[in-house]
């Protein structure tokens, strides 16, 4: 057989691996695991790290403010430096709708070691510990929360007995861009990082999605988080390293009741929101990102182009191959509402991530890699280690 029919089976057989042996993630029946409300509920503090967020502010905090908990909860938003008045508008925001106390400060830049992100959040992590919750919810500025979320992610912990549990935000979806993107974003996260494995004991599988992670302070304190993750672009998969690596136990599922309203209406925007950490997620190693585009080119790229262009033999390989990533695409559709023809359109939009991971390395070797917000962030091996 020539190489082209050994190379689509051999993405045929990626496809039967990926499909049977890579902890189901293309299942999305991950959700909040059993749960019973405690005698007495916990104390929390709510952390909202906020750089230039005026534009989503509206949408997000009053969803926070407007938590149904049982307990004592209060909301400590850390204004990152903004020059959209993000502050002054939390507070309005606050003084017009009520519900949780809310504290807005600002720690002033950060230092060279550490993300302006993790800074903020060490301040507001400084301030909750202030009141000695039991529990931190660290969530993002544009990040909206249904009125039980606080009470469920508690409930969820407490029962399971979890040092974190961490809800994948539903992303927006409206832009032609967005449909043909985002559901793929999260699919592709799943696929890195399945669900079932990261909850499992004894698995080595860690990942959370920083929008919505709710974190024990003990455990926090156990990892020393987020100081031990300090310069990491990618934080919330660092996050869960660090709190499984000290001995805690983690929870990743996607979310009901949780939503991301920033819009990416553009390619250009969801290019960025990829591209500035796609590299780091290689770890700056250029040996992974040729391994990580001949993946990506086998997995995804060859099955459409054997079954167009090859043998009976290669196009057969190719078609199944091209059959199994389609129906394990049609579950994220789903749970995004999206049509479904766009599941075969799935090497498409792999093509556009692999290009995207591309222009990540080039950026980064240009010096404007890791860039976000007026911010540019070095390696981590390049950033000098605090006494």
């Amino acid at each position: 057989m020539s190489a082209f029919v050994w190379t689509a089976v051999a993405s045929l057989a990626a496809w039967l691996w990926l499909l049977l042996c890579q902890g189901f993630f293309w299942r999305t029946d991950v959700r909040l695991p059993d749960r019973r409300e405690p005698r007495a509920w916990p104390s929390v503090g709510v952390v909202v790290p906020a750089r230039d967020e005026a534009a989503v502010l509206p949408d997000s905090l009053p969803s926070l403010l407007a938590q149904d908990y049982p307990g004592r909860a209060e909301v400590f938003l850390v204004d990152d430096g903004s020059s959209d008045g993000t502050g002054l508008l939390a507070r309005e925001l606050a003084d017009r709708h009520g519900g949780l106390p809310l504290t807005v400060d600002s720690p002033g830049e950060p230092p060279a070691a550490w993300t302006g992100k993790l800074w903020a959040v060490r301040h507001g992590i400084g301030l909750a510990r202030a009141r000695e919750p039991r529990y931190l919810l660290l969530t993002d500025a544009d990040i909206a929360h249904a009125p039980d979320s606080l009470r469920q992610l508690v409930a969820a912990a407490e029962t399971g007995g979890f040092d974190a549990v961490s809800q994948m935000a539903r992303l927006r979806v409206r832009s032609p861009w967005e449909r043909m993107i985002v559901p793929a974003f999260v699919y592709f996260f799943a696929q890195l990082y399945p669900f079932r494995r990261i909850a499992a004991p004894g698995t080595r599988t860690a990942a959370a999605a920083g929008g919505c992670v709710l974190l024990r302070t003990d455990a926090a304190e156990r990892a020393r988080i987020p100081d031990a993750i300090r310069h990491a672009v990618i934080d919330d998969v660092a996050l869960a390293r660090a709190v499984k690596g000290s001995g805690g136990r983690i929870w990743l599922g996607l979310a009901d009741g949780v939503d991301s309203v920033r819009p990416y209406p553009r390619l250009h925007d969801l290019w960025r929101m990829v591209s500035r950490s796609a590299y780091a997620q290689l770890r700056h190693n250029p040996l992974l990102l040729v391994g990580t585009v001949a993946g990506l080119a086998l997995v995804y790229l060859v099955p459409p182009v054997a079954l167009v262009a090859g043998d009976p033999a290669t196009a057969t390989a190719g078609g199944l191959a091209w059959l199994v990533m389609t129906g394990t695409y049609v579950p994220m559709l789903r749970y995004y509402r999206q049509p479904l023809w766009l599941a075969p359109l799935l090497p498409v939009t792999a093509l556009l991530y692999l290009l995207m991971t591309v222009d990540s390395a080039v950026q980064h070797y240009r010096g404007r890699g890791a860039a976000w917000k007026g911010r540019t962030y070095a390696r981590p091996d390049a950033v000098p280690e605090e006494g």
